[in-house]
């Protein structure tokens, strides 16, 4: 039988340190202070040849994100010591959100209720002609986690007379509709629905200077307070919308795209209380679109800076504090989507629809990733609406609300762009006020401006596009869509998309049924040339050429350009091997290093910041031209 073991304190090893009452962690390590790390970093910098640094030293590392506005490498509380409270959620100033924690239904079992955020408004937008196919892809999206509708009618998008066929069906409500259309489609809309109750959340869409932006076309405001009221009795349906997006698709920053959207919105707000509302519902008669892009912090914080922007606008016209929320729809950016390698727009739009979640976005708008293409099918439709089922189901982005508040980098990028948009929304006032500034090109000039900026930075790669100008995909074979209706041009602000430049480079060398190559010469060991032969072979596969390598000259071939890549170490021979790829036919020959080198024999130089397209541009017209 056995006996249990008798009972025994336990004894510590005889040389057991005290249990510590508190854990220090780094605080056995010296202290280190910011100009500590100054010092260091300029060490660094200095190691890699800059020697004019600035003061303060991290200066030489900000970078830009918006017109005004650069980001630095480091942030601190010293950053966010003198900026105002952003307040609470749903409350002014409503930079932490519009949005307030509701209650859960109590459970099945009897147990106390919980309150939890609301989440966001998964909105997916509908534009194809097709009656049938926007009928089936609307019943899919409903039936697979879309929570409202965005319809685009008339030019461009779903027949205006054919609303009742794509809406049949559809319970309106418990799905809210949103309009693109103008008048026609708002009246349709409304003669559809009569008297039956509508789900909260929806808008007529009408937006008159939205328009005149993108048809040059003067807006005429003077209908609005009607449909105003008729959206009001309605219940929550919202007669305008403020689309900032259109100024985001003709290459504007974040910086322009608010202080439009603040212009817009100020003149609505005035044009509905001249025709009657109080001010208080000339408020709520908006809802504001904005775009969302890859650049998640921007995004964040530009969401955020336009709500504290907003509620200013509404203290100072007298708008209620309950009423001053900016209700936002975000949607993920035109400009930022790619033709070539669209797979790796999921990824872009993953970011975004991530980053207008946590910066408060009321709906959401996904694109499907070969917008750039055509027509979305089923399958990127699917793709589109499960990335926000993933991030609102899976990632559970809608449990907390403003989950970068606090955050010293996201509050000091939140007023550094809400201090630059409300210097450039005062210029648009002092200019007579938005339709004013469309009018006379200022709008445009501004859009233009910051546009050439980010062409710079792209033409240098300095903004990587993954997928076209760095890491393209040469053999890829894109996927077959049907082309997007054709709108007629107008005399409005232009729409770009960064991929495009590079991308007609492409288009340029896929037209020969021979790739032209451009022929990659290495000196040296591997382990000395690869980094250079590296980013030879990304440049020039950004122009769609081929890159076969070789040691020295040896298998040029038929190539007619050839760059050649080692150390700078190496170097010493280029010139000879220059004279023997010259020798042996190229017309055109690149060296990879910077111009100082100065290499007998070679034509140019290609290296990190240098103009990748005029490179490109240049070489095309050399490979090409040879064939002629």
């Amino acid at each position: 039988m056995s006996h249990p073991a008798p009972e025994t304190e336990p004894v510590a090893a005889p040389d057991d340190p005290p249990a510590p009452d508190v854990l220090v962690l780094a605080g056995e390590f010296p202290p280190v202070d910011r100009d500590r790390w100054r010092e260091l970093v300029a060490g660094v910098l200095r190691k890699a040849g800059r020697e004019d640094l600035p003061d303060p030293v991290e200066d030489a590392l900000r970078r830009p994100v918006a017109t005004g506005v650069a980001v630095a490498p480091l942030y601190t509380a010293a950053d966010v010591a003198d900026l105002p409270d952003p307040g609470a959620p749903g409350l002014p100033p409503f930079v932490r959100g519009s949005r307030v924690v509701r209650p859960a239904p109590s459970a099945a079992d009897g147990q106390a209720a919980t309150t939890t955020p609301a989440g966001w408004d998964v909105r997916q937008r509908h534009a194809d002609p097709d009656v049938g196919t926007t009928k089936d892809a609307i019943g899919a999206d409903l039936e697979n986690g879309v929570t409202s509708l965005w319809l685009v009618l008339g030019e461009g998008g779903i027949p205006v007379d054919a609303l009742g066929a794509v809406l049949e069906g559809v319970l309106l409500d418990l799905a809210p509709v949103t309009l693109q259309g103008g008048e026609a489609a708002a009246e349709a809309f409304l003669a559809l629905v009569g008297d039956r109750p509508l789900a909260p959340g929806g808008t007529l869409g009408l937006d008159p200077l939205g328009d005149q932006a993108r048809t040059g076309v003067p807006a005429d405001l003077s209908g609005l307070g009607g449909w105003a009221r008729r959206a009001a009795a309605h219940g929550d349906l919202r007669a305008v919308v403020v689309d900032a997006t259109v100024v985001h698709e003709a290459g504007a920053t974040a910086v322009e795209e608010l202080a439009c959207a603040l212009s817009a919105g100020v003149a609505y707000l005035r044009a509905l209380t001249e025709q009657g509302l109080g001010v208080e519902e000339a408020a709520r008669a908006l809802e504001f679109r904005f775009a969302a892009t890859a650049d998640q912090f921007t995004t964040i914080a530009t969401l955020r800076a336009a709500r504290r922007l907003w509620d200013r606008v509404g203290e100072a016209s007298g708008v209620p504090a309950a009423d001053r929320g900016m209700r936002q729809h975000a949607v993920t950016s035109s400009v930022m989507v790619t033709a070539r390698d669209p797979w790796v727009n999921m990824l872009r739009s993953t970011v975004a629809a991530f980053a207008a979640g946590v910066g408060g976005a009321d709906a959401i708008t996904v694109a499907p990733f070969d917008a750039a293409l055509g027509l979305p099918d089923p399958f990127a439709r699917r793709i589109a609406r499960n990335t926000q089922s993933l991030l609102l189901e899976e990632s559970h982005l809608g449990r907390v609300l403003d989950p970068a508040g606090g955050s010293w980098y996201v509050e000091s990028l939140t007023d550094a762009l809400a201090h630059a948009a409300w210097e450039l929304f005062t210029e648009l006032e002092r200019a007579g006020g938005y339709a004013a500034a469309l009018s006379s090109g200022l709008v445009a000039k501004k859009a233009a401006a910051a546009w050439e900026a980010r062409s710079r930075r792209i033409a240098t790669r300095t903004d990587a596009i993954t997928g076209v100008s760095e890491f393209p995909h040469l053999a890829e074979k894109l996927p077959d869509r049907c082309p997007a209706p054709a709108v007629a041009a107008g005399g409005g602000l232009p729409r770009v998309r960064a991929a495009q430049v590079f991308e007609d480079l492409r288009d340029r060398a896929d037209e020969p049924r021979d790739r032209p190559a451009v022929y990659l010469a290495t000196l040296g060991k591997p382990a000395a040339h690869t980094a250079r032969l590296t980013f030879a072979t990304n440049l020039f596969q950004a122009g769609g050429l081929a890159t076969p390598a070789g040691d020295g000259a040896s298998e040029l071939g038929a190539a007619t350009v050839a760059c050649i890549c080692g150390s700078d170490k190496d170097y010493g021979t280029a010139a000879a091997l220059a004279a023997e790829l010259r020798e042996a036919g190229a017309s055109r020959i690149w060296l990879a290093g910077k111009p100082d080198l100065a290499v007998e024999g070679v034509d140019g130089y290609v290296f990190a910041g240098c103009d990748a397209v005029a490179v490109l541009t240049t070489t095309l017209d050399e490979l090409l031209g040879a064939r002629a």
